[in-house]
C-alpha cells in the first residue's frame, strides 16, 4: 500500500525537520477514521510549493492528531510540459473528471470557460462554492498521484475574453479536424488545450479560436466526450513532448 499523503495549507518548511504540528481537521479524520492510522503509522505532507516531508504520526485523541516531521525531501514529479487546460465548463461529474484527470496527467493549470454550450454557472456563493470544489478536486488528485505542487483552478472566465487575453499558442480539439493531433510540432510555450464542454464550440466560438491562431486537431475518428477528449489529449501531449515517452 502506498504511504498515505495529505496536503497541507499551512506553509512547511525544511527548517522544521524535528518540529511536531498538529494536522488540520480534514486530514486528522482522513487519517485517524478513514485510514485507521495510529502513532508511529508514516505519511506524507505536502503544501503546493514543491517538495514533501516524511513524518510519523505521534498523537491521535479526541482532540485531533499530531505528527512529528522526519525530514525533507525535494522531490518533484512536474512535467516539462507546460501545459494550461481551458476546458468549457461540463455538468457536475464530467467536470470533475476532466479536472482529475487533466491533474493526474500533468496540466500546469486550469481555466474553466463558460461558452455558448456549457453546464450553467450558478452566481454569486454558489459559483464560488463549485470553484472551490474544483480546487478541492485538484488536491485530491495531487494526494494521490503524487504531485507535489498543486495546479491553479482559475476563477471561471467567458471564452472570448479569456482567448482575447491569452498571449501564447495553442491547440483545441475538434472532431472532424483536418489534422491529427500526432501530426503536430511542438507550439510555443506558453500551450493552451482549448477543449468545448458538451456539445461542442458553436461556428462563431471555433471562428474566433481560429482567428486566434489555435491549431484544429482531431484524435482518432470517433466522438469523444468532453471529460475524455481532455484525458485522451493531454496524455498525447504528453507522450509527444512531456514526460510520458
Amino acid at each position: 500500500m502506498a504511504m498515505p499523503r495529505f496536503f497541507v495549507a499551512t506553509g512547511l518548511a525544511p527548517g522544521q525537520v524535528g518540529a511536531t504540528i498538529e494536522l488540520h481537521e480534514a486530514a486528522a479524520h482522513h487519517a485517524t477514521r478513514v485510514l485507521r492510522l495510529v502513532a508511529g503509522d508514516a505519511l506524507t505532507l505536502f503544501d503546493g510549493t514543491g517538495g514533501e516531508y516524511a513524518v510519523t504520526l505521534v498523537r491521535v485523541d479526541k482532540r485531533g492528531a499530531a505528527v512529528r516531521i522526519e525530514g525533507y525531501l525535494p522531490i518533484d514529479r512536474e512535467s516539462p510540459l507546460a501545459v494550461t487546460l481551458a476546458q468549457g465548463i461540463a455538468a457536475n461529474d464530467a467536470m470533475d473528471y476532466a479536472i482529475r484527470k487533466a491533474t493526474e496527467l500533468g496540466v500546469t493549470s486550469i481555466q474553466p470557460l463558460v461558452t455558448a454550450r456549457s453546464a450553467p454557472l450558478p452566481p454569486g456563493e454558489r459559483g464560488d462554492r463549485r470553484l472551490a470544489h474544483w480546487r478541492g478536486v485538484v488536491i485530491a488528485a495531487c494526494e494521490q498521484c503524487g504531485r507535489n505542487r498543486v495546479p491553479e483552478v482559475s476563477p471561471p472566465q467567458a471564452m472570448t475574453e479569456w482567448l482575447g487575453a491569452w498571449a501564447g499558442s495553442g491547440i483545441v480539439f475538434a472532431p472532424g479536424a483536418e489534422r491529427s493531433l500526432g501530426t503536430l510540432t511542438q507550439p510555443p510555450a506558453p500551450l493552451a488545450l482549448l477543449i468545448g464542454p458538451e456539445g461542442g464550440f458553436d461556428g462563431r466560438e471555433m471562428a474566433a479560436i481560429g482567428a486566434k491562431g489555435f491549431q484544429a486537431v482531431r484524435l482518432g475518428p470517433r466522438v469523444l466526450r468532453t471529460e475524455t477528449a481532455a484525458a485522451a489529449a493531454l496524455a498525447v501531449l504528453q507522450s509527444m513532448w512531456g514526460d510520458g515517452r
